[in-house]
C-alpha cells in the first residue's frame, strides 16, 4: 500500500461513556480516602459501571456490586441503559439477600445513577453510608474497575459483540455465578475463591457476627 501511495483508513474507536459527573447533583464524600482496609464482610462494597458490546453496534451496560473485603460480587445487572435502576435494583436485592446490618458503606464513582432520588431512599430506607470517589481520579474506585479488565479479558468476548441482550446476561450469570464467586482463586485472598473465603470467614467468626 506504501508502494501505492495508499493509506487504510481507520474508523474512529467509540467507547461509550458510563460515568456522567455534569449532572449538577450534591456528590457524597469520600468515606474510604485514607481509612484502614475492611476487616469483615459487609463493611464495605463497592460499585462501577462499564460496557459490553452487542451485534449491530449497539451496546449492553453491567453493574455490579462487589464487598470489598471478600471480593464476592454480591449484585449484579445488565441492560441496554443506563438508567438508575441498573445500580440500584441490584443493590436492593443484596441487601435483602444478605440482612445486612445499619453502616455498610456503599462507594461508587460520581455518575449520576448513584445519586437518583430512589437510590437516597435505599440508602435511608437501610441506614447505609454512601461514598464517592474524588473527580477525575480512578484510583478511588480502583478495586470496582478493575473488575472488568479481568473480565474482559477472561470472557473472551466474541468479535463483534454478543448477539442479544438475552444471551450476553446468561453468560454474564456463569461467569459471575458461577466461576468468579466460586472459582476464581484470588491471590489477595490467599488464592481461595470469594465465596469459599467468605463461607470459612463466617465459619470462624460467628461468635463475632
Amino acid at each position: 500500500m506504501r508502494e501505492d501511495g495508499l493509506r487504510a483508513i481507520q474508523p474512529p474507536k467509540f467507547v461509550p461513556r458510563t460515568t456522567d459527573s455534569k449532572h449538577g447533583k450534591r456528590v457524597c464524600l469520600n468515606l474510604l480516602l485514607n481509612q484502614p482496609k475492611p476487616t469483615k464482610p459487609n463493611q464495605v462494597w463497592v460499585s462501577d459501571i462499564t460496557y459490553m458490546p452487542l451485534k449491530n453496534g449497539q451496546w449492553a451496560y453491567l453493574c455490579t456490586w462487589m464487598d470489598l473485603f471478600t471480593r464476592v460480587i454480591v449484585g449484579w445487572s445488565v441492560n441496554d441503559n443506563m438508567q438508575e435502576s441498573l445500580v440500584r435494583e441490584p443493590l436492593e436485592k443484596a441487601l435483602l439477600k444478605r440482612k445486612i446490618q445499619p453502616g455498610l458503606i456503599v462507594h461508587s464513582d460520581r455518575g449520576g445513577q448513584y445519586l437518583s432520588d430512589k437510590m437516597k431512599e435505599l440508602v435511608q430506607t437501610f441506614e447505609l453510608k454512601q461514598s464517592m470517589s474524588r473527580a477525575d481520579d480512578p484510583y478511588d474506585n480502583a478495586f470496582a474497575e478493575s473488575l472488568w479488565s479481568r473480565l474482559k479479558t477472561e470472557l473472551e468476548m466474541p468479535k463483534g459483540g454478543y448477539e442479544n441482550l438475552v444471551i450476553l446476561r446468561s453468560i454474564l450469570f456463569e461467569f459471575i455465578e458461577g466461576y468468579y464467586n466460586r472459582q476464581r482463586l484470588h491471590s489477595s485472598l490467599n488464592y481461595e475463591f470469594p465465596a469459599d473465603f467468605e463461607i470459612k470467614w463466617f465459619e470462624k467468626n460467628s461468635e463475632k457476627v
